[in-house]
């Protein structure tokens, strides 16, 4: 054996003494991830802005196949840029002995253990989340899945836009004639924020406990929560509400509307103070307060063609500008049907200072910030790694020698 277990500190622990109020949350604190595609590398990727030092353990050869979805940033992954930053790459085929040691030596350091394997594959390798967990003491096990760790779904891959499908989220998006995945993984993101916030939470309560902890996310029951509105209406009301495109199934006046520039305005009126208002000033049609049938917000969805008739009748006779002035004036919640490329150029994320370089193999590239930091506290934006890239590095700092290295590498131990 050539390893000295207690040889090396982790990269993000500093232990500086003094001042420590610009120091990032989760300095000092060691996340290993056997991780791939979205949901898990979420969770870390926000655990690296925070300061942690995150160990990403990719397969020999190709790595997460999040790397090889497309090109788009300048021949680099959109998927993989979005979500990895600030980690260290360890290429380790850890189904190999010597790979599974390198994995245990790795998790007896950590302090975090984040994976989403598919169904079977962390238990076949001895690290499911509750057996990492009674394995390594104080460990925070998290293991992120589709559909969860028993029942009749146990055993099948979940991609996100099946658990949409599962989870009734195409049932009520898109329009009335069609339904629509979110175009956004949001199956993925569900599950890793909740796999985020429940690692820290984890970490608090070890804090004062000394007590680690097996946490188990799935995809599923993290966008059932999101559903909580239409399931619980579905549930109690008698039906789940209906696909209505850009309007709200419920509140009216409460969708895009066109103007004389061929632009789409958001409008959401929310009381019927704010129809006063909008009827008044924005659409400067005060005989409509005196219609009984769209007083209230139930009398108004009752007549939503008309209502939005009504709407789009002014609306679509105003600039653009001129109407958002209106609605800022009356102090009405709107706003742009914003392209992507739009957002890119958003004047309040400049204003914010929400972009930051960071580094990658293909030079810095411009990202945003993490959306919650501390006052204070400078953004973490550490670069994108290489595939194994850190190998070496993080293999020396857990004491193993650079001959042992060499003869994984010929191997195909490591790359």
């Amino acid at each position: 054996m050539e390893c000295d277990r207690d040889a090396g500190t982790a990269a993000g622990s500093h232990g500086t003494a003094g001042d420590t109020r610009d120091q990032r949350p989760l300095e000092g604190v060691r996340v290993v991830a056997l991780e791939q595609a979205v949901a898990a590398p979420l969770a870390t990727r926000h655990l690296a802005d925070q300061g942690a030092t995150v160990t990403k353990v990719e397969r020999v050869g190709g790595g997460d196949f999040a790397r090889h979805y497309d090109t788009e940033v300048l021949g680099l992954a959109s998927h993989f840029v979005w979500l990895n930053r600030g980690k260290e790459s360890v290429a380790l085929d850890v189904k190999t002995r010597a790979g599974g040691e390198v994995l245990g030596a790795l998790l007896e350091r950590a302090d975090v253990f984040v994976h989403n394997l598919g169904p079977g594959s962390a238990a076949n390798l001895g690290v499911d989340a509750g057996t990492a967990a009674a394995t390594y003491p104080g460990l925070v096990a998290v293991e992120i899945s589709g559909y969860g760790r028993s029942g009749p779904y146990k055993d099948r891959r979940a991609y996100d836009f099946l658990v949409q499908g599962e989870a009734g989220v195409v049932s009520v998006t898109g329009t009335p004639d069609s339904p629509a995945k979110s175009g956004i993984p949001i199956a993925d993101i569900a599950a890793g924020m909740y796999a985020y916030s429940a690692t820290l939470a984890a970490l608090f309560r070890r804090e004062r406990t000394g007590v680690g902890a097996s946490v188990h996310v799935s995809m599923l029951e993290a966008l059932a929560e999101w559903m909580g509105h239409p399931l619980y209406m579905a549930t109690y009301g008698g039906g789940a509400p209906p696909r209505t495109g850009t309007a709200h199934p419920a509140i009216v006046p409460y969708d895009a509307y066109p103007t004389a520039d061929g632009d789409l305005v958001l409008i959401g009126v929310q009381n019927d103070r704010e129809w006063e208002r909008l009827a008044r000033q924005v659409l400067e049609r005060p005989e409509l307060l005196d219609d009984r049938e769209l007083a209230t917000n139930i009398g108004r969805a009752r007549n939503r063609e008309r209502v939005d008739y009504l709407v789009t009748k002014v609306t679509s006779g105003l600039p653009t500008g001129e109407l958002l002035t209106r609605l800022d004036e009356a102090s009405i919640a709107a706003g742009r049907l914003n392209s992507v490329a739009g957002l890119a150029e958003h004047p309040q994320l400049r204003e914010l200072g929400k972009w930051q370089d960071a580094g990658s193999p293909v030079g810095p590239l411009r990202m945003l910030s993490p959306p919650a930091m501390p006052d204070g506290v400078p953004p973490g934006h550490g670069a994108i790694p290489r595939l194994g890239e850190h190998t070496d590095t993080v293999l020396a700092r857990l004491g193993y020698t650079s001959h042992q290295v060499a003869r994984w590498r010929a191997d195909g131990v490591v790359a």
